[in-house]
């Protein structure tokens, strides 16, 4: 169990984040639905083509499942990793895509970009998650 303890601070942050995120989006209709929908379409175009309040609804319910997957210990560190890699990479490309959020030419985010840079914060827990759970994996083979 004490090899488990790096894990809590990880998962307990960043689930609850999300858990409180997807719980705040849940039942978004109209223009809420909308503005949701058109940031995200915003940095994934193909996201343009789906209906703002089913984009909602399944952006609300990934982000639940995933804030429950890293709360709950019987998850593998490494697959609630994968998750909150996937879902980090995901904002990292609204940071880079949307306009307005970088500096011209640089790296650097705008005061509009500061809180979407910051979830490069989350892709580098996953990794860490999917790093530390896959040697836990080898330790406990050998």
């Amino acid at each position: 169990m004490a090899s488990k303890a790096w894990q809590l601070p990880l998962r307990l942050v960043a689930g609850a984040f999300i858990l409180n995120s997807g719980l705040d989006k849940w039942g978004l209709k109209g223009e809420a639905a909308e503005g949701v929908h058109g940031f995200a379409a915003a940095g994934h175009p193909e996201l343009e083509q789906v209906d703002p309040e089913s984009f909602a609804t399944g952006l609300s319910s990934g982000e639940i499942g995933l804030g429950t997957a890293l709360l709950a210990p019987f998850v593998p560190a490494w697959l609630a990793g994968a998750g909150l890699t996937a879902f980090g990479l995901g904002l990292n490309r609204l940071y880079w895509n949307v306009p307005g959020l970088r500096r011209s030419g640089d790296v650097r985010p705008t005061e509009d970009g500061t809180p979407i840079a910051k979830d490069v914060w989350l892709t580098g827990m996953g990794v860490a998650l999917i790093a530390g759970g896959l040697a836990e994996r080898r330790q406990n083979a050998a």
